[in-house]
């Protein structure tokens, strides 16, 4: 047995028992041998971000991409820890290798889709899909997934269809019957109320496919005007998730506490980061707060594209503190913050985003949670746009609470938490205001709804671009959305979600309450 596989062979040994310093000392005796060994560095990276290194893992994740083998599984494996770990141009190089063009395997197609879809590249996600259905890849998980790139890319009509294929392969899958209950306004000839109810009835309580059909429910009934059965069956959906998540309000009380404090003026004076190409525009807000609607609206300009929900500026954020963590933001993270290049972490974010731009001026990039560390994102990037959309309390909090985020948004599953949510928000946006007049624009939900062209212009302007008439006209736009409301934005700019609360006004009353303590 030579060395090289003797290294390997241990290396894989030691980290299936766990024992980190036998594998990277392994790991490492292989790269000295085979500097070109592309595994063991993706290998070496994992133990490295267990070792909170993540500077020196996504050193050798961008190694591993320049020294890939012809197979698409390993391409795949490489990819997907790129993304994991924010080196999104280093991920999107990998699914050009000629390997991929060549798969065959179902299984790998699929997942190279998802690594599409979290590059924000819904069409090439879709097309990916489609060669894994061709090749015969079939089970409910993957139905649902490209249901859901249906829906992403405008083919609502085919979504419902998968939807319906994935629920027939897989009739306990929550999530799918939620998703085809928010495809359109459900009638009494077109509900799934019989289903749903059954699958409830075998269903494992507490789980999020039980979350998931309680959502779906209550989504059928209130379209059916049963509001009374319909808010029961939200309040169980939330307690379910609640139950699963636990949200510690004290604790983000208290981050969000420090990140006010730490990040007063003088420590928000803007660095002077080289910024040459395409400028970012930065949505922000609470999620269900109007920031797709107005993301549509800058995407229908010429000189703009709409390049998603990105986590790029928090993990550029992470790379300079060196310091991996799947939230925005953590305690160790903020310790860190004073001590950071912002101009690194702007240089990076460029670098890592740009690209989606293509031949426009500017790029939207729209994560509502960004809210939190807007000032960082103005300090790090002088030349970038912050709009805030800002809905009214209980209309934004109802539209939270009658959503399944996943584990996204812990808060949103409880009246109580998701009130001191929207204070400690409100708080922040108030220091922001403060510390950086000027700097940010707030765009008023329902004058966006009610005055939109009016609210289009000024937008505009303060994004320094001129005016161009029909951007407010949203089925224009065909670009791929991949948002909760991506079944919505296909149609014209409504008032419907203005005042739906007050269906439910005396359940949300503790809610009306806590918005004003």
């Amino acid at each position: 047995m030579s060395n090289l596989t003797l290294a390997w062979e241990q290396a894989q040994d030691a980290l299936a028992r766990r024992d980190m310093p036998s594998a990277k000392l392994n790991l490492e005796r292989v790269l000295q041998l085979a500097p070109q060994h592309c595994m063991a560095r993706v290998l070496l990276a994992g133990v490295l971000l267990a070792e909170h290194k993540l500077r020196d893992a996504c050193r050798h994740l961008v190694m591993a991409s320049r020294s890939l083998p012809d197979d698409a599984g390993t391409v795949c494996k490489v990819a997907q820890a790129l993304v994991s770990v924010g080196e999104t141009v280093a991920a999107r190089a990998c699914l050009l290798h000629p390997a991929v063009a060549t798969c065959r395997n179902g299984s790998t197609l699929a997942s190279l889709a998802h690594i599409h879809q979290m590059l924000g590249q819904h069409a090439e996600a879709l097309a990916m899909m489609d060669r894994a259905h061709a090749s015969g890849f079939e089970n409910a998980d993957f139905r649902y997934f490209r249901a859901i790139q249906l829906q992403f890319n405008g083919r609502l009509e085919e979504a419902e269809q998968e939807l319906e294929a994935c629920l027939h392969l897989g009739p306990t899958y929550g999530r799918a019957s939620l998703t085809l209950a928010r495809l359109r306004k459900q009638t009494p000839s077109t509900q799934h109320l019989a289903f749903i109810r059954a699958q409830l009835a075998r269903i494992e309580p507490g789980t999020e496919d039980h979350a998931g059909f309680e959502f779906a429910q209550y989504k059928e009934l209130e379209d059916l005007g049963e509001t009374s059965e319909a808010w029961d069956a939200l309040e169980r959906a939330n307690s379910i998730m609640h139950g699963r998540l636990r949200h510690d309000s004290a604790r983000e009380q208290a981050l969000f506490g420090v990140l006010a404090s730490t990040c007063d003026a003088h420590f928000l004076k803007p660095v002077d980061t080289l910024h040459e190409g395409p400028r970012p525009i930065f949505i922000v807000g609470m999620p269900r707060s109007g920031t797709t609607i107005l993301d549509r609206i800058l995407g229908n300009h010429s000189r703009v594209v709409s390049a998603g929900e990105l986590s790029d500026f928090a993990h550029q954020l992470r790379h300079a503190a060196d310091c991996p963590g799947r939230t925005l933001m953590d305690g160790r993270l903020l310790d860190r913050l004073e001590g950071l290049d912002f101009r690194e972490v702007g240089r990076r974010y460029l670098s890592q985003t740009q690209w989606r731009a293509g031949d426009a001026a500017c790029f939207v990039d729209k994560l509502p949670a960004n809210f939190m560390i807007a000032g960082l994102i103005a300090k790090a990037l002088p030349r970038a746009v912050v709009l805030h959309m800002a809905r009214d309390p209980m209309d934004v909090c109802f539209s939270n609470y009658r959503a399944l985020f996943g584990d996204a948004y812990a808060y949103s599953y409880d009246l109580a938490s998701l009130a001191a949510h929207h204070r400690m928000y409100k708080r922040l946006m108030a220091h922001w205001h403060e510390v950086l007049p000027g700097r940010i624009l707030d765009v008023d939900y329902q004058e966006l709804v009610t005055s939109s062209e009016t609210v289009a212009r000024r937008v505009f302007e303060f994004c320094d671009l001129a005016y161009e008439p029909g951007c407010t006209d949203l089925p224009r736009n065909a670009a791929p959305s991949a948002t909760l409301s991506s079944p919505q934005v296909r149609e014209h700019v409504h008032t419907r979600g203005i005042g739906a609360w007050r269906r439910y006004e005396r359940q949300l009353q503790p809610l009306a309450s806590a918005l004003l303590d």
